[in-house]
């Protein structure tokens, strides 16, 4: 029987062959979550593992750099790579001994004060609006307010499963921090040593035909992913050290807890930022009017220098990405899996996006092929 030049195009006997594995696919899929109870080891084992594998990989991308340069200038790679562990660690070793003190104290102050700042806060807003057009609406909110979260602690122990299984939750949790800080030194040390190596063997257990695109599209991920990781902390930590400088200037009160908390959230682009400056924002309204300008001014003046003079220079154009892209990837990362997938989502993004190229690709050599002839083909790049 003769095929059509169609059918050929998009696959011929082999469309069938992919759609009866799309139906093997989903009939596995279907029976794993009739049975998944009996893969709760293997997600106990994943969920301990992947931690401080993660932190290793980004390690790995700030670290590789300078491990590859030393090697250029004749240090043994492994001796090159201890050094460079033993530095990291003696120098963030030395920062903590020596901004701990300055730190504990500002964040216990802070715990303990920053309910009366929201107090203070939330009355003066309260005067506000009982002094403004918004009076008439003022009982009415309060009144719903009331009725719908007045349960909200209630709510909220349910949630959790009552006191002790959430104590029993934050220990876990906290057990698992521990563990992956532990950990991720030694599987970084190995993925610097062997990181080539590793990759070099799994392309051999791809077949031949296949192995050049594997090989280019996995180094198309590597400076991806590479160059987003290493620009965003570059980019994070500039902002927290900024801020540090202006919060001082101008007398902000708990100006190195806020910079840290800056520098941390400033990881997630575009979301970090109206994160960061919430707490900031609450501090500076209990203390002053002039305070929350003059935090006004610092804020703006550092989203000015980051945005002109830093991004440009640290981020390129190495990931072009709209930033209503970068929100809507954030927000669908975020909903489907919490936090990680808020610090995740960019560089799973970028990733998914190099496949997505790569078969767009080979999807335009293949129209070009069958009708470029006829209707004209597509441009190359």
């Amino acid at each position: 029987m003769k095929i059509s030049r169609f059918m050929r195009f998009i696959g011929g006997r082999d469309l069938f062959y992919g759609l009866i594995l799309l139906l093997l696919i989903g009939i596995t899929i279907f029976i794993y979550a009739k049975v998944s109870f009996i893969f709760n080891p293997i997600v106990t084992i994943l969920s301990t593992v992947v931690p401080p594998v993660i932190l290793a990989f980004i390690a790995f991308y700030l670290l590789n750099p300078i491990v590859n340069l030393l090697e250029r200038v004749h240090i043994n790679r492994i001796w090159g790579i201890l050094i460079i562990i033993l530095g990291i660690s003696g120098l963030l070793t030395g920062l903590i001994l020596l901004t701990a003190p300055a730190i504990e104290s500002q964040v216990k102050d802070l715990a303990e004060r920053f309910p009366t700042y929201l107090q203070q806060m939330g009355q003066g807003i309260e005067n506000w609006i009982q002094s403004s057009f918004l009076a008439p609406y003022y009982e009415q909110g309060y009144a719903w307010f009331t009725s719908n979260l007045s349960d909200v602690t209630s709510r909220i122990t349910e949630y959790l499963g009552g006191a002790v299984e959430g104590v029993q939750n934050v220990a876990s949790a906290i057990t698992s921090v521990v563990v992956a800080i532990i950990t991720f030194p030694f599987i970084l040390f190995f993925m610097l040593k062997d990181g080539d190596r590793f990759k070099r063997f799994c392309l051999k257990l791809l077949p031949p035909k296949y192995r050049g695109e594997a090989n280019q599209i996995l180094h198309n991920m590597d400076v991806q992913v590479g160059s987003y990781i290493q620009g965003q902390i570059i980019v994070a930590s500039c902002i927290g050290v900024l801020l540090y400088i202006g919060y001082l200037i101008i007398g902000l009160d708990y100006a190195i807890t806020l910079a840290i908390i800056a520098a941390v959230t400033s990881v997630v682009p575009y979301l970090g930022p109206m994160i960061a400056i919430t707490p900031a924002i609450i501090i500076a309204i209990v203390a002053s009017p002039v305070m929350l300008l003059k935090l006004g001014i610092v804020w703006a003046a550092v989203q000015f220098l980051e945005g002109n003079f830093v991004s440009p220079n640290v981020m390129g154009k190495t990931m072009q990405v709209h930033p209503l892209t970068i929100i809507i990837v954030l927000l669908v990362a975020g909903n489907l899996f919490g936090v990680v997938g808020v610090i995740l989502g960019i560089p799973g993004y970028a990733i998914l996006k190099v496949i997505v190229v790569f078969m767009f690709e080979k999807f335009k050599d293949r129209y070009n092929r069958f009708y470029g002839e006829d209707y004209g083909a597509y441009e190359e790049k």
